[in-house]
Parts: C-alpha cells; structure tokens; sequence
C-alpha cells in the first residue's frame, strides 16, 4: 500500500490549522456597520394657546455624500394651520452639518380632558444618505390620563332583572342581566383570570356605569408585562380598534385586537377568546331572549416587558365595550 501521499496530506492538514491557531491571525470582521441616516428633529412646542408659536425644525446629513436640493414640509394636528407649509432653504450641506428652519403654527385655545398632539416634519433631498428621504416626529401631552378605567366608565352593561330602565349597552337598551352573569362567576368586583392577567370584574351597583365604550379614553396603568389583556365584547360585528400603551420612557406601542359581537358571532372572531356566556338578556320592558348565548371576551396586545407602562389609549370605536384592562407577564 502506498502511504507516502496520505502522510504528506496529514502533515499539511496540521500546518494548515497549526496557522489559523497563532494568536493573533484572526479573520476580520467585514460585516459593514449600518449606514448613517439623515436626522429631523423638531423643538419643544408652546401648546398654550389661542397663539400663533414658532416652531423650529433641524435637519443633519449624518449621512457620507453631501446633501443637495433639500426640501422640508411641517404638520401639526388636523386643523392647525401651518406657514409655510413648506421650505427650500438652497446650499449643499456636508457630512455632519445640520440647517435650522422656521415654522409658525396656529395653536388652538387648549380644552379639558388629556390630548396628544403630534407634529411631523419631513425632509426631502439629494446625496446624504442616499435615501432620498427622512422624517421626524414629536408628540405632546396636555392634561392628564384618568386615573384608572373605573373613572372613564361611560355606560351601563348590567341591570338588575328588577330593573332593567337603566341599561342601554347596545344603543337599543338592552343590557346583561346581573342574575345570569352571577350565575357564570361574574359577580360584582369578582376576579377574572383571562390570558394570563388578573383582571376585575366591574365592582359597581346594577344599573350604574360600569362599562367604557370606546371613546379615545386616556387611562393610567402602572407595571410591566408582556402583553395588554383587555376583558370585554362588541355590539357590533365591527367592534375592531387599535390601544396605544405609552411607556414612562416616552415610547409606545400601538397593537389592533377586536371583540365578537355579544351574541350570535362566532366566538374566536376578530382572534378574541370567550371568557364566559350568560343566558338572555335584560330588555327594556324585562328579562328576556332566554337560550341565547350573550357573552364576555378577552383579547390582547403585545408589549415591551422591559418598559414601564404609564398610561393607555383606548380606540375610537363606540362599539368597543371594555370592562377591565390589566397587563400579564
């Protein structure tokens, strides 16, 4: 047998790895690092009004080329008028300059209730980074979130089958019967574990509010978690919205969810899942519609664990009723 070629295949096998093993001979590294973007910023905006407040908007090539024909637009909230609406300041600005560029904005007398505004400026341009494009947003608070869901309840879900004036859930003045959710463990101030949250059922009288109908409510919720479990049902087929969860940090995160309607849609529509089922229903006149299903849903967003949560925006769709909201792990 010849040995001769095998021997001197070895040998240079080991001198092979004997070099990639000398300290000192590591391959380097030639991912690229992420390409710089151009930056727009926007200042501080005065919100007391009725005024009229200068705005001052910054755009920074932080990109390698220089930047040429650059273009930028401002907007406020709908309504609020802006001049000019647009600005070309001329030049070429090279890497790491930045142009400061003036706007003024009609800033309305400031209402009640907790509002964010948003104001968006966007640059257009040449060269830079290439992108051709890049937009900057800031948002600002007035007034404070209600302190909990319990304080933004605006209608009234459950009556007493001795008393069903008061309720009006459906806009046709139905309502739960107080009676038949007890009977499926949804009594007043009862723990409902849906999700992987410890929510609470509405700790109310029947015939009181007890119940928000989505309205665009701020509400302040403290803690972290991995999602917003939300505890409640439509009126509607099309009871679908999005919530907001802003972070103490100052960020958020926008999710959609969607409760079936109360009865007769399947029960996993719009991704929810069913919570419990009372039997009937109170109407105007009493109980009644007895052998049919109405029911409680749970459904949920995700969420950044890591942050704190400060407060949370229900959607603007009336036919949204939530009873509770709290976060899970």
């Amino acid at each position: 047998m010849r040995t001769g070629g095998l021997i001197t295949s070895l040998r240079a096998a080991a001198v092979a790895a004997a070099i990639m093993l000398v300290p000192g001979q590591a391959m380097a590294d030639t991912r690229a690092e992420p390409a710089a973007r151009t930056e727009v910023t926007i200042a501080p905006v005065d919100l007391d009004g009725p005024a009229i407040a200068t705005v001052k908007v910054t755009v920074k090539n932080a990109g390698p080329d220089r930047m040429r024909s650059l273009k930028v637009s401002f907007n406020g909230p709908v309504g609020w008028a802006v001049q000019p609406s647009a600005q070309e300041p001329g030049g070429t600005y090279a890497k790491g300059a930045a142009v400061d560029l003036t706007f003024r904005i009609q800033v309305p007398e400031q209402r009640p209730g907790f509002r964010i505004r948003t104001f968006e400026a966007t640059a257009s341009y040449r060269g830079g980074d290439g992108l051709g494009s890049a937009t900057g947003t800031r948002s600002q608070r007035t007034g404070t979130p209600l302190p909990n869901l319990a304080a933004a309840y605006n209608n009234v879900a459950i009556t007493d089958e001795s008393n069903t004036a008061p309720g009006d859930y459906d806009g046709e003045g139905n309502s739960f019967s107080a009676q038949k959710l007890a009977d499926v463990g949804l009594t007043r101030g009862a723990r409902v574990k849906a999700l992987g949250a410890d929510l609470t059922w509405p700790d109310v009288s029947s015939g009181s509010k007890d119940n928000v109908s989505g309205a665009g409510q701020a509400v302040a919720l403290t803690g972290s978690g991995s999602k917003l479990v939300l505890l409640g049902s439509g009126v509607t087929s099309n009871a679908v919205g999005s919530a907001t969860v802003y972070y103490k940090d100052g960020t958020s995160t926008q999710g959609s969810f969607g409760f079936p309607n109360w009865s007769f849609d399947p029960a996993s529509a719009h991704g929810a899942t069913l919570v419990a089922s009372s039997d009937g229903r109170n109407r105007p006149s009493g109980y009644g519609n007895a052998g049919i299903k109405y029911r409680v849903f749970a459904h949920s967003i995700p969420l950044d664990p890591t942050k704190e949560v400060e407060f949370v925006v229900l959607p603007s769709n009336g036919t949204i009723h939530v009873f509770d909201i709290a976060l899970a792990p």
